[in-house]
């Protein structure tokens, strides 16, 4: 099959930038035409084109102009909850949600039941996204079994079955299994992607230690709860000489340690999500549990750090950290309510607030959702000749009301329902094929 995508602004930092034509034939790309180059006139389905000297019939044509297309975007950090919580989130409901989203890969997380600690729920994973074929799925697995933080998995099995990075996406008690973990995981050129909390700190906090939770009457977590987990880890990194990835990112004394470690030439990487650049603790008022996660909700000097470390490149990634619950989970009281939060459907209008705002660049936020999340992950992104066809059509002009029950997803848990935004990709390709779609082609 041939497809056409023509006319959009192709933005993939550090190979392209401009108005393109795009040729795609059994799912990858054939050829990338610069404006004005003459290679035949095929502008619908029918016309013929030049491919490589041949001429070819075009199957399907996607007229992006006036949009910008971009590598298919990756989240590194997605709770798809199957098997076992499947009435929260399914694989397919899930990776509707990213296509929707304008994701074609997503990374998933261990926390499921039974948690993925074994190749068999690995496999299980693997099959039922294939079957799917959605988007691409890349399970996380445990760090330690059950997700305990005590003994250590087999990673060498949990690689050779598909597993692409070693998790156990809540706190390590244990300094000297997070040391064991990071020498083991090093030997399978695995990387530790590190939720960094101290637990006797934030033990029965709900939200941000400060003000609003003393005037809300609620029990708060310090910023040195989070700060501490990674200032130990990165120094357990340099100690194993391993790779480290700190996932969400959410408090300035975070960020400055990253900095540092990164200036010393630490290999660490790191994420946030957009929950945590757009919104402070006082979006907890009225005890709302859609503004309820781990970490929480951090002051305004934290956001603006986290908007900093972005802009300056501490902060390698932005991922959604999409944590879908029922409203079982989240229409209780405060202190019982689960934690979490989607993101899938709205990470990227969020993220291109900060494009609006001046603090990072086009180029920079896909760079971010793209380029560094493949280059940590060991993927291939990029649209070249050869290369899958993976893409993101966005349309920057797209103005919307977020309406959560009319998300993929079956989560509601979104702290962001009603919001205007602006700007929204509208076309998912994986692999060639169109998996979303949101305007005429």
């Amino acid at each position: 099959m041939l497809t056409l995508i023509k006319g959009g602004r192709v933005v993939d930092p550090g190979n392209l930038d401009g108005v393109m034509d795009l040729l795609v034939l059994d799912g990858k790309f054939v050829e990338i035409r610069k404006k004005g180059e003459k290679k035949g006139s095929a502008a619908a389905a029918g016309d013929s084109t030049s491919v490589n000297g041949e001429k070819m019939p075009i199957d399907q044509v996607v007229d992006a102009t006036g949009k910008i297309v971009v590598p298919g975007l990756i989240d590194m950090h997605v709770h798809l909850r199957e098997p076992g919580y499947e009435y929260k989130e399914t694989i397919e409901t899930g990776c509707r949600a990213a296509a929707s989203g304008g994701f074609t890969a997503i990374c998933a997380m261990p926390d499921t039941n039974p948690v993925n600690d074994n190749r068999q729920v690995t496999e299980y994973i693997l099959k039922k996204a294939a079957a799917l074929d959605i988007v691409r799925v890349y399970p996380f697995a445990g760090l330690s079994r059950g997700l305990n933080g005590d003994n250590l998995n087999e990673y060498g099995e949990l690689k050779q079955a598909g597993v692409i990075a070693l998790t156990d996406d809540r706190p390590v008690r244990s300094s000297q299994f997070m040391r064991r973990a990071l020498e083991y995981a090093k030997g399978f050129d695995l990387l530790v992607v590190s939720h960094c909390e101290d637990p006797d700190l934030s033990a029965g906090g709900v939200m941000n230690e400060g003000r609003i939770a003393t005037q809300l009457g609620l029990s708060g977590i310090p910023n040195a709860a989070e700060s501490i987990g990674v200032m130990r880890d990165i120094a357990l990194c340099e100690l194993a000489d391993g790779r480290l990835h700190i996932a969400h990112v959410s408090t300035k004394e975070s960020v400055r340690a990253i900095r540092d470690a990164k200036d010393r030439g630490v290999k660490i990487t790191a994420d946030t999500a957009p929950q945590y650049f757009i919104l402070n603790d006082d979006a907890v008022i009225g005890y709302k549990t859609n503004t309820k996660m781990n970490p929480p909700l951090r002051s305004c000097d934290d956001v603006q750090a986290i908007a900093q470390g972005l802009a300056d490149g501490t902060i390698d990634v932005i991922a959604s950290d999409h944590a879908p619950h029922s409203s079982i989970e989240k229409e209780v009281e405060f202190d019982l309510a689960a934690d979490g939060v989607v993101g899938l459907e709205t990470s990227v209008p969020l993220a291109l607030g900060l494009v609006a705002q001046g603090t990072i660049s086009l180029e920079d936020l896909v760079t971010k959702m793209t380029i560094n999340p493949a280059r940590i992950l060991g993927l291939e992104s990029g649209i070249r000749i050869g290369a899958a066809a993976d893409i993101t059509i966005i349309d920057l002009e797209h103005t919307f009301t977020v309406d959560s029950n009319t998300f993929q997803s079956l989560g509601r848990n979104t702290p962001f329902d009603n919001w205007q935004m602006k700007g929204k990709p509208v076309l998912t390709m994986v692999n060639g094929k169109v998996v979303y779609e949101e305007f005429s082609s």
